[in-house]
């Protein structure tokens, strides 16, 4: 199929490129003219219309959870690939608490499998330990050569400083980031950030400093063992002022930051509603302020869904005892537009570095171009649309979000890769 975009906004940071209403000829799932089209070229064409869109280089989340291997009822590996389409994304980094976990080669080879037809690319991120126990280092070597981009005992902070250490030397030499998801294990176990909101709605709470003081030990050991470490969903003012000041020091650290970490508050939690639940804990108003400030002057590298799928009879529970997590892919565009771009915290530059452009960097995945000759990976963005959220048109198993019949302004049209196309709520081949 030969497929023009016409009049279409051209925004790629990464190459500075930034051209207003342009004719964009793809075939063969390249690139094969950008420009004013001839009408030999338009021919047999199937044109799409996009004046006031931007094609942006193929969105990107580095941190989704697809359950496949072991709870296939809550998000499988192509359900969640489905959900990232619609939402925006041509590709996304899974997370390894499955069960099995992704602690070996075998488990990445199933998850690539299932996802190599796809439209959305999958990057696994192995384990950092066995079982992510944090006793026994995992085959890191097996699983980088099997095709992991990074890892993590996501779900928990590596157990100890002396098996962080070992795994930061070793992921050094893959040039991978450890990614973290920056708990202590002694203060966890809440339902709620610590705050006089957990005192009135007497649950049990989880302090911020949970999360400074193993932000603040990976820091020191990434330092240490000159290695790269991942802030996952970071959400504590400490945190992101320690982040801050590692990045000025030339500490090899980057940072990560959910929707519902910008948008929400603990407030939210007042309506015992358990989408609301999920670890780290909704925090602050002044916690989620320095999170738009790290936002604004890079501190945080990147935007990331934490799309955490649950089953129906799991997290309509009490709050205190429900899991933690909420769907993210399918509504993360349209917050990110909402809260950052209308509101003028970042420029529509800024927002399309953190939503694809940074999280390849920091897991060495190449960029998408936008050149003739090139390989077609987009998405076509539309910062004006006006849309409602509603979970039951999503394409994810489950519909555990908050922020369903919210009103957004800015949507994904469609996405375009490996010579698949999905627009206007189908898959199809060009």
């Amino acid at each position: 199929m030969k497929l023009v975009l016409k009049n279409v906004n051209l925004l790629n940071p990464d190459q500075k490129l930034n051209e207003k209403d342009v004719d964009v000829l793809i075939e063969d799932g390249k690139y094969k003219k950008i420009g004013k089209l001839t009408e030999a070229e338009l021919k047999d064409a199937k044109v799409l219309e996009l004046k006031g869109k931007y094609l942006v280089p193929g969105l990107f989340d580095m941190h989704v959870h697809l359950r496949e291997p072991g709870r296939e009822d809550e998000e499988t590996v192509i359900t969640g690939c489905n959900a990232a389409a619609n939402g925006g994304f041509t590709g996304i980094a899974c997370m390894p608490n499955t069960e099995p976990a992704i602690d070996s080669a075998e488990v990445v080879t199933l998850i690539k499998k299932q996802s190599a037809k796809h439209l959305v690319d999958v990057y696994p991120i192995g384990a950092a330990t066995v079982e992510r126990k944090g006793e026994i280092l995992s085959p890191m070597a097996e699983l980088k050569d099997a095709g992991v981009v990074g890892f993590s005992d996501d779900g928990v902070a590596i157990k100890t400083a002396s098996i962080l250490k070992r795994a930061l030397e070793y992921a050094r030499m893959f040039d991978l980031p450890i990614i973290e998801h920056c708990e202590d294990e002694t203060l966890a176990g809440g339902a709620m950030n610590e705050s006089i909101n957990s005192t009135l709605l007497g649950l049990p709470p989880i302090p911020a400093i949970a999360e400074d003081l193993i932000v603040m030990r990976d820091i020191l050991m990434a330092e240490y063992a000159n290695a790269k470490v991942h802030i996952s969903h970071i959400s504590s003012k400490k945190s992101v002022q320690m982040v801050r000041d590692a990045k000025k020091k030339g500490i090899k650290v980057t940072a990560e930051v959910t929707p519902h970490h910008f948008t929400l508050t603990d407030d939210a939690v007042k309506t015992y509603d358990p989408n609301v639940k999920m670890n780290p804990p909704l925090r602050t108003r002044a916690d989620v302020d320095e999170i738009l400030a790290g936002l604004k002057d890079g501190t945080i590298d990147c935007i990331a869904s934490d799309h955490a799928p649950h089953s129906l009879e799991e997290k309509e529970m009490e709050f205190e005892y429900a899991p933690n997590g909420i769907i993210g892919l399918e509504t993360q565009v349209g917050l990110a537009f909402t809260e950052l771009f209308q509101k003028k915290i970042l420029n529509l530059e800024q927002l399309i570095e953190k939503l694809s452009i940074n999280p390849r960097k920091i897991l060495n995945i190449s960029i998408p171009q936008v050149k003739e000759g090139e390989p077609v990976n987009l998405t076509i963005l539309d910062p004006d649309a006006i849309w409602t959220v509603d979970k039951t048109k999503f394409k994810s198993k489950s519909v555990n979000t908050p922020f369903d019949k919210r009103l957004l302004t800015g949507k994904s049209v469609g996405v375009i890769n490996k010579n698949q196309m999905f627009i206007d709520g189908k898959f199809e081949r060009i």
